[in-house]
């Protein structure tokens, strides 16, 4: 009877490995703080950064994005809802201005320029309930943080301009309504609005949500008490985050070890919530990883501030010390010459698109790349590896890291003396080195393939061990 009660524990927690291993988690991370038209907010793209890291690192495939233009924020929009339907979990981030409207809620993009309520209507803010609809609508659980509620920059303009006095324009987010399975949570109450935090550093709710949402063994509604109580307390009774849920059953975003066997079963949600090794070591890990190459100051400071103590505190201070003492000797004979516009201005997808790569060009930028000790992959397209060497070879010229290439960065990188880099002549004896390289037949068949659980792989073989000495019995 022991040995069949084992049996049976040992069985549900191969089916709780494949269960965690199939869940699907989705996440729209933007932060717009650098607006062209009104007052800029110094701490919303500190903030997505923080929250990026905290959400993969129990998980979450992560679309992210800074300051953003309306096109850019459609495109980032584009690709989460394709990644996020039909998911277990889908969470949408925002800080930055927010805009009520005759009771509806929009985002603004950075190059917002609105006047009039026909301005929102038509196109120049982001509808935040269509736009929630349209991307995550059939994901089982949705999870809504709007870290948006700032003193509306343009309230004044549109009742100014609007033919009736009678537009309804209010100072912070209206009340919204969540449907079955989905959370949404403000900064503050409806019509209130929300502190953006010290300068440099994250937004009282912002940093409310990252200590306390992915938590182990933590529901989310049990971490969303804790972190209206944190704010509350934090701003002296200023700010009170304020939400409305439908959820039908635990949500965990790191469920607690000790609880996976005894959860092993799908919750009300339909959620078998993935199992990691998540703790607050780990999401820290994470978020300096985020910022570690950083040229920007604020950044690196938001990290200190964050985890004054943090077992990468000399790092960040070296980092920062050597910011402000400027490039070193090396870098500045690499930037002679080049134009200083190239230091500061920003590069993007849309500027990188505007040059005009083909597969070729493409090509020889990570040959360049390779030869300068940047090593990455020749494929001819920006695959993440791609996009990781190009922020490390843009934070050693001390230009903005953004992993995108703008024209400037592209001409000074062709005008860089590169080492001897492999030629297309030389892809022809790629594949003879990788097969040479590869398994032998005999290796095991999870090493050659990659693809294996261990943790099945375990449960597996002590399952079958046991199943084999009963038979033998």
């Amino acid at each position: 009877m022991r040995t069949l009660t084992l049996l049976a524990s040992l069985m549900c927690m191969a089916l709780s490995v494949s269960a965690a291993k199939a869940d699907r988690r989705v996440a729209f991370v933007v932060g717009n703080g650098t607006y062209k038209n009104v007052a800029q907010l110094p701490n919303p793209p500190i903030d997505a950064k923080a929250m990026a890291a905290t959400l993969r690192n129990v998980g979450f495939d992560v679309i992210e994005g800074s300051n953003l233009s309306r096109d850019q924020m459609t495109e980032k929009l584009l690709d989460f809802g394709r990644k996020a339907q039909g998911s277990d979990v889908a969470v949408f981030y925002y800080a930055g201005h927010g805009i009520a409207v005759g009771g509806s809620n929009y985002l603004l993009p950075v190059d917002a320029d609105i006047k009039s309520e026909m301005d929102v209507k038509l196109g120049a803010a982001i509808n935040i309930d269509l736009t929630l609809e349209q991307t995550m609508g059939d994901a089982k659980v949705k999870l809504v943080f709007l870290d948006a509620c700032r003193d509306n920059p343009f309230a004044a303009k549109i009742k100014s301009n609007s033919a009736t006095r009678s537009v309804n324009v209010q100072s912070g987010l209206a009340e919204m309504k969540s449907g079955e399975g989905t959370l949404i949570a403000f900064a503050t109450g409806p019509g209130q609005t929300a502190l953006d935090g010290q300068e440099g550093n994250n937004s009282p709710f912002t940093r409310a949500l990252i200590d306390n949402i992915t938590k182990p063994g933590i529901e989310i509604q049990q971490a969303m008490t804790s972190v209206r109580a944190q704010v509350n307390e934090e701003t002296h009774k200023g700010q009170l985050p304020w939400g409305h849920t439908n959820l039908i059953g635990a949500v965990y975003l790191n469920q607690a070890p000790t609880t996976q066997v005894a959860n092993a079963a799908p919750t009300a949600a339909g959620i078998a919530p993935a199992a990691t090794g998540g703790s607050s070591d780990g999401v820290e890990l994470e978020y300096w990883r985020s910022v570690k190459e950083s040229n920007k100051p604020e950044e690196l400071n938001a990290y200190l501030s964050a985890y004054p103590n943090g077992q990468f505190k000399a790092l960040a201070l070296a980092r920062l010390a050597a910011i402000k003492s400027g490039p070193s000797t090396t870098t500045r004979n690499l930037n002679a010459g080049v134009d200083p516009a190239t230091f500061t201005d920003d590069a993007s997808q849309l500027t990188e698109d505007q040059i005009g790569l083909d597969k070729g060009q493409r090509r020889d930028v990570q040959r360049r790349l390779t030869g300068l000790g940047f090593d990455t992959k020749v494929t001819g397209a920006f695959s993440e590896d791609t996009r990781t060497v190009l922020k490390r070879w843009q934070a050693a010229r001390g230009y903005p890291s953004s992993g995108y290439l703008n024209k400037l960065q592209h001409k000074a990188l062709l005008s860089e003396i590169v080492a001897a880099t492999p030629t297309a002549s030389d892809d022809s004896a790629k594949p003879a080195r990788r097969a040479s390289s590869a398994p032998s037949q005999s290796a095991p068949a999870q090493h050659r393939s990659g693809g294996g659980d261990p943790g099945a792989a375990f449960v597996g073989g002590v399952v079958g061990g046991m199943m084999g000495g009963m038979f033998r019995r």
